[in-house]
């Protein structure tokens, strides 16, 4: 009797024991599981849209709640990576394909490949997914994509004559150079390039080119090799600055925004941006101002061209896996994701999404970019080990540089081979 009198009370103990344990890592008392969903989106209709689809997820799904938190893409690489270490990572993270190789090949971010329905793998391209794929795993959903386009004075346009370009019959490099020489007079450029962040619009473009500037061996290992693909786009933007007084020299060190009043004060006739700052050009540009959306250039690879998709990973550190894949899954079902792409303004990744009306309209030509969609591939420094290293202390000063003009293109070529294989070196020891 005594010895049954202790299973007893051994087994009400465990069970308490369990309980609070189970309590404590859901975040509630109850046993509820709690998500924490770490968002990027920074606009307002983006942050609406996210908050409306949280709000309908815990509507509905009374036994695992999602808690919105809100990160910023200013300072994400930090925080993750302290949060991390810290043991105090959010389930779900926002954040872009470019971001994830270290944290992926860190061991921080969980392996998805078995956690994803059958439904949202067949759902977004192939090209989509190698943007999130690091060795054999699958570290992130990518979702929403953002095309460089060129945005336009119309009314400019119209009126110099010049051939306007289609996603049909788009510019080559060298037209769109003839055409910015064209439009330029006293005091007025044909374009304006802003490249205070020169390097994933340059590596990007490049595409288009033939372009891909990193090489990965037999052995895995990944080197610099600057190649007559990847002159292309360089040597335009410089010749249309220092050559051919076509673009003005004090934008090169400015951000998409700092553009824009110059643009609508009849400065510039074009600007290359990424798709999402139509958003801007709505809400800023004064009444009466016409504007277009072109696409980028296209050169032998077409209108080819690199992007960093967002994505959705989650924490290997995460004790609810499967419940953060069913989160996803709702987040980006095709209706959704329709949702958060016209929220920030950009390209859904889900062909179904794609197909939506909303997204083919001529009004604020989202047809122009929708168009683009097909010819989105990964971008070059996807999966390379170093490359925010790289980016920070060899490609960005001397793109800078050589877009001034302070260096030639053998030197360019110099410092993006010589210095920057020393430092992806360090990581692939």
């Amino acid at each position: 009797m005594r010895r049954r009198s202790g299973w007893i009370v051994a087994a009400v103990l465990m069970l308490l024991v369990s309980a609070c344990t189970g309590g404590a890592e859901d975040g509630s008392a109850d046993g509820r599981i709690t998500l924490r969903f770490q968002s990027l989106a920074w606009q307002e209709e983006s942050v609406e849209a996210n908050k409306e689809l949280v709000a309908e997820w815990n509507a509905t799904h009374p036994d695992v709640r999602v808690e919105y938190v809100q990160g910023s893409w200013d300072s994400v690489h930090d925080q993750l990576l302290t949060s991390f270490e810290g043991g105090e990572a959010p389930d779900i993270i926002h954040d872009a394909s470019d971001d994830l190789a270290d944290f992926a090949y860190g061991g921080y971010l969980a392996d998805l490949t078995g956690l994803l329905p059958e439904r949202l793998k067949a759902d977004i391209p192939q090209r989509s997914w190698e943007t999130v794929t690091f060795g054999d795993g699958i570290y992130g959903v990518p979702f929403l994509q953002e095309p460089r386009v060129i945005v336009a004075n119309a009314t400019w346009l119209e009126e110099s004559g010049v051939r306007i370009p289609t996603p049909e019959e788009p510019w080559t490099w060298a037209e769109f150079r003839e055409v910015t020489k064209e439009l330029s007079a006293e005091g007025k450029y044909g374009v304006a390039w802003p490249l205070k962040e020169p390097v994933s619009a340059t590596l990007n473009l490049s595409l288009s080119a033939g372009g891909q500037l990193f090489h990965r061996g037999a052995d895995g290992k990944v080197t610099v090799r600057f190649e007559a693909g990847d002159e292309v786009v360089p040597r335009t933007i410089h010749d249309q600055v220092n050559t051919d007084a076509g673009a003005s020299g004090s934008t090169l060190g400015s951000s998409g925004s700092d553009t824009l009043p110059g643009f609508f004060g009849g400065k510039y006739a074009m600007v290359p941006l990424g798709f999402s700052y139509r958003q801007q050009i709505v809400q800023q540009a004064p009444k009466g101002f016409d504007w277009q959306v072109l696409p980028a250039p296209a050169g032998a690879e077409g209108l080819a061209q690199g992007v960093s998709p967002q994505t959705l990973s989650i924490a290997e550190d995460s004790p609810h896996k499967k419940e953060a894949a069913a989160f996803i899954d709702f987040l980006l079902r095709p209706e959704n994701m329709v949702r958060l792409a016209l929220g920030d303004w950009m390209l859904p990744t889900g062909t179904q999404a794609l197909k939506d009306p909303a997204l083919h309209t001529t009004r604020h030509d989202w047809a122009t970019g929708t168009a683009l969609a097909g010819h989105l591939r990964s971008a070059p420094a996807q999966s390379v080990r170093g490359y925010p290293e790289w980016k920070d202390k060899v490609a960005t000063p001397a793109l800078q540089e050589y877009y001034s003009g302070a260096i030639d293109l053998d030197e360019l070529r110099r410092r993006l081979e010589e210095d920057g294989n020393l430092v992806l070196a360090r990581y692939q020891r």
